[in-house]
């Protein structure tokens, strides 16, 4: 890759960004209420996604049940579902792998919990499949995705819509969004030393 090519893409990334900035600050704000108030009221957050997107909810589970920018804080309820090969080859061969996030919400979601579903198509199966799952059972839910719409904006509480349709585009915007909903929590919720 040339010089030129490698200005271009990040040049891109730029554009990308100042068009979320732009257009989806509202919506990264309800996500980020919505994390607060779950975590706040003794829900968890479960989050679930297929490839680098599964890798993106992997990534937030991390930060909250470990630690984002607040070294010396509690942990946050996260999980990201899909990460258990045992359970995922199961569900998956059993009944469908548009069904693997689903029977894991069905298992351990609750009533107060959020479910962020990421899909950079807005239209994963197993994506839309949990928060029609979530819906079912009284979770809030969430989508981040890209400019496409897809299935699953319409069982979403609410909906980032990275402006894009390139997929290292949106999953760039995604991880944005992720950190920004730990800065989130972590301001609001980290206990405060005297």
């Amino acid at each position: 890759m040339n010089d030129a090519k490698i200005r271009a893409t990040i040049e891109d990334s730029i554009a990308t960004k100042q068009r979320l900035l732009a257009h989806c600050t509202p919506a990264i704000t309800r996500l980020c209420e919505l994390g607060v108030a779950t975590l706040r009221g003794g829900g968890k957050i479960l989050l679930c996604g297929n490839g680098g997107s599964a890798c993106d909810a992997a990534h937030a589970a991390g930060e909250l049940v470990g630690w984002f920018e607040q070294k010396q804080r509690r942990g946050y309820a996260a999980i990201a579902l899909g990460q258990s090969v045992p359970t995922l080859t199961a569900i998956g061969n059993d009944a469908g792998y548009e069904h693997v996030f689903a029977r894991e919400v069905e298992a351990i979601g609750r009533a107060g919990d959020l479910l962020i579903g990421f899909t950079t198509s807005g239209g994963s199966k197993n994506v839309v499949a949990a928060l029609q799952q979530g819906r079912r059972m009284g979770l809030a839910t969430a989508v981040l995705c890209g400019e496409k719409r897809g299935a699953a904006l319409d069982h979403a509480d609410v909906a980032v819509q990275v402006p894009s349709s390139n997929t290292a585009r949106i999953q760039e915007s995604h991880l944005v969004c992720v950190h920004v909903l730990c800065a989130a929590v972590e301001d609001a919720l980290a206990e405060r030393r005297a």
